[in-house]
């Protein structure tokens, strides 16, 4: 079945093009993006009018945990919960970034590999959800951050089988604790842990299966290991210096900065451990000039929001992308870090990130315009996965069946 959405504002996030006209898609993909589309003849097409909306591409969240539960002490919570019900948090949680227009994610964490079965589930039509890029278990030291949910192993030998059985189990992107973090209890959030010869083995196991990397870092050491070793994105990034900058132009390398995962716990103090607190509180300024300096640089940045974590809810992509426009980007930018910029971390622009001819049919509508108010992102009319309408604030799937 057609779709068509008439008389709106799109946002292609091809290049700087914005076009006031027409987009016309089905299952198969997007079919024409024009001034003017005249519906097809046997009117087996929904029409929607976009007047005073404004269509983009799905976005993408280049970094969640699935089944976290975004309490105060989340690795306190995953820690205690069986297979089954992470695998129900799952989900919920991605019936919720689907409503948020969120068609596709990057998960980097989850206890059990339950993302690699949530995303197999979706593949194969039992369940519905988002697109997902998935990590299963990370790969840390041992008592290295997050080894809750993770896989810990020590020297070469024991990272690379861990690596591969990441891979074995069907992981699209291979999780790294480079630093420690300030969710686990008893880590320095700056200290290096696994070493740059340890992420190297690992890095050479996922690019010999084609596969991505991702490397959670805080610390300048544990960065620059990690951009050495070849890593496909640093995640969080929050002690750049002006050599880790040179190092990502030279070694290609994408940040996912995550700018909303601190913010929150310091809006939401309410039972987050204090030595949690008083870590973000020392970081959280550092933070946002290391943004600005990988932005200034013209590394590539890639939308994530690090949902799971304390009151970070699935979904708040528009209050990240908030803090990237705060921060020196413009509002066309911020888009394209959650559009085509995520795409190409998953490998995945020739099929998503723009709204061209021939890419899959990830669409949404939004009541205004995110170029004049980022905050319209918050208000998502459809949300369009793969050409099927996956959610609605005012029609269901089967009446538009009905409707046609």
């Amino acid at each position: 079945m057609k779709t068509l959405i008439k008389n709106t504002t799109i946002i292609t996030c091809e290049g700087e093009q914005i076009i006031q006209g027409d987009i016309l898609f089905d299952e198969s993909g997007i079919l024409e993006v024009a001034t003017k589309i005249e519906p097809p003849l046997d009117n087996a097409t929904y029409v929607i009018d976009g007047t005073g909306k404004t269509v983009l591409p799905g976005l993408i969240d280049c970094h969640v945990h699935l089944g976290m539960d975004c309490s105060p002490d989340p690795f306190k919570q995953i820690a205690q919960d069986d297979e089954s019900k992470t695998a129900f948090l799952a989900h919920q949680q991605g019936q919720e970034f689907l409503k948020a227009g969120i068609t596709t994610i990057r998960n980097l964490g989850t206890r059990y590999n339950v993302d690699i079965k949530y995303r197999n589930a979706i593949k194969q039509g039992y369940v519905t959800g988002p697109r997902i890029y998935a990590a299963g278990r990370p790969v840390v030291m041992t008592g290295g951050h997050g080894h809750v949910m993770a896989i810990e192993a020590d020297g070469e030998i024991e990272i690379r089988k861990a690596v591969r059985s990441q891979l074995k189990a069907g992981a699209d992107v291979i999780k790294l604790m480079a630093t420690g973090g300030v969710l686990t209890e008893g880590n320095e959030p700056g200290s290096t842990q696994l070493s740059e010869h340890e992420l190297r083995c690992a890095c050479q196991e996922a690019t010999n299966a084609n596969k991505t990397t991702a490397a959670h870092t805080i610390g300048t050491d544990g960065i620059k290991n990690a951009i050495r070793a070849g890593v496909t994105t640093i995640e969080h990034a929050y002690l750049l210096d002006d050599e880790a900058v040179e190092l990502m132009k030279v070694y290609g390398t994408y940040v996912v900065p995550t700018l909303v995962a601190p913010t929150l716990i310091l809006d939401n103090t309410e039972g987050i451990p204090v030595s949690m607190l008083e870590q973000v509180k020392a970081l959280i300024e550092e933070h946002r000039v290391s943004f600005k300096m990988a932005h200034s640089a013209g590394i590539p940045i890639a939308a994530g929001t690090d949902a799971g974590t304390p009151y970070n809810f699935p979904g708040l992509m528009a209050d990240e992308l908030a803090l990237y426009v705060k921060e020196g980007m413009t509002p066309l930018e911020a888009i394209k870090a959650a559009t085509i910029t995520a795409a190409k971390v998953v490998k995945a622009d020739h099929l998503i990130g723009s709204l061209e001819a021939g890419k899959l049919a990830d669409v949404i509508i939004v009541a205004g315009n995110p170029l004049e108010d980022l905050s319209v992102l918050k208000n998502v009319e459809y949300v369009f996965s793969n050409g099927n309408l996956a959610f609605s604030q005012t029609i269901t799937r089967m009446e538009i069946e009905q409707k046609c």
